[in-house]
């Protein structure tokens, strides 16, 4: 069988959709399927080490020859970009939501409606999560996003010498900031804690600043970006990792891969969150996704800095 993956992002850039679908890709290749991923992605010359072709930036004649060639079209997360010209084949052809049809407010924009339209199209619907199948496509199939656990995973030896940590694209929606000025608070009031921010993004500065301001520069460290056995290792030397997204998480990967390396999740209740985290999370630590109950709750130091998470997720679900 030959399938076309449509993702409008793609290694080598760093995101949980480019991660997902690049999962994908391994994973149909590995089954014997023929695979062909169509990005808008640039590369960085490391299309080699890649099973399976790759074909960026694709011009018309080009992405009538991919979609001719498939048997089936896999669009991982609505791309109308790369998937318009779908509309001339009566091929099998799946979507995969993976974040809200929708503004950052909640309302719908002419491009919002446009891709609901578009869900109409496909032959199935995946819901990463219920609450994105609630909300965008109630019909939608429900899978969750499967982790990387011949990667994620609690390394033997290890003193977890570490408190918190964040990993994430450092932008306001993802709460780093509350992060920070929790650290700040619970060193304060007498309390000592750490934190570790791993990942990059247009909030970098302000939140270095931030750190400035408040005079904490022993207690935050920021690492940038991490990926493979650096970012294993950097989790397994936490003893929690810290959620605390201020909007609502379609799923929340991260913290499939913090729980995986025997972290103890502590999340905004609201969205996919909970589901993500499921029965493996750590009773009493969810928040609601309001800054203020978010930073209080941190600040509280109502929960004890001590021994790693054991009941860690070991498949998929």
């Amino acid at each position: 069988m030959r399938i076309v993956i449509l993702s409008h992002v793609f290694s080598p850039d760093i995101g949980g959709l480019e991660i997902m679908s690049e999962f994908l890709a391994n994973q149909f290749s590995s089954k014997g399927y023929d695979v062909r991923v169509l990005t808008w992605s640039s590369s960085k010359g490391e299309d080699n080490s890649f099973n399976y072709g790759i074909i960026r930036k694709p011009k018309t004649m080009e992405l009538f020859k991919q979609l001719n060639w498939a048997d089936v079209i896999f669009e991982n997360n609505p791309c109308l970009r790369l998937s318009w010209a779908t509309i001339f084949y009566k091929k099998p052809h799946l979507i995969a939501l993976h974040t809200w049809i929708a503004r950052t407010n909640g309302k719908l924009a002419w491009q919002d409606l446009l891709k609901r339209l578009w869900l109409k199209k496909a032959n199935t619907v995946i819901a990463v999560s219920n609450a994105l199948r609630k909300n965008c496509w109630k019909d939608a199939i429900v899978i969750p996003n499967p982790y990387r656990s011949e990667l994620f995973k609690v390394l033997s030896n290890n003193k977890r010498s570490r408190d918190f940590v964040f990993l994430g694209r450092l932008v306001s929606d993802k709460g780093a900031h509350l992060a920070i000025q929790a650290i700040h608070n619970l060193n304060k009031s007498g309390i000592e804690a750490n934190l570790t921010l791993i990942g990059s993004g247009p909030e970098i500065e302000n939140l270095q600043n931030l750190v400035k301001k408040l005079d904490i520069t022993t207690y935050v460290n920021f690492k940038g970006t991490l990926q493979g056995d650096d970012l294993v290792k950097a989790l397994n030397n936490h003893k929690y990792i810290i959620i605390p997204s201020i909007w609502e998480e379609p799923f929340g990967l991260v913290a499939l891969e913090g729980l995986a390396c025997g972290c103890i999740p502590i999340a905004s209740n609201g969205g996919g969150l909970p589901e993500a985290i499921g029965k493996t999370g750590y009773p009493g630590l969810f928040i609601d996704y309001n800054p203020p109950l978010i930073s209080n709750f941190l600040s509280s130091g109502d929960y004890k800095l001590s021994s790693p998470q054991t009941n860690y997720p070991t498949s998929s679900s």
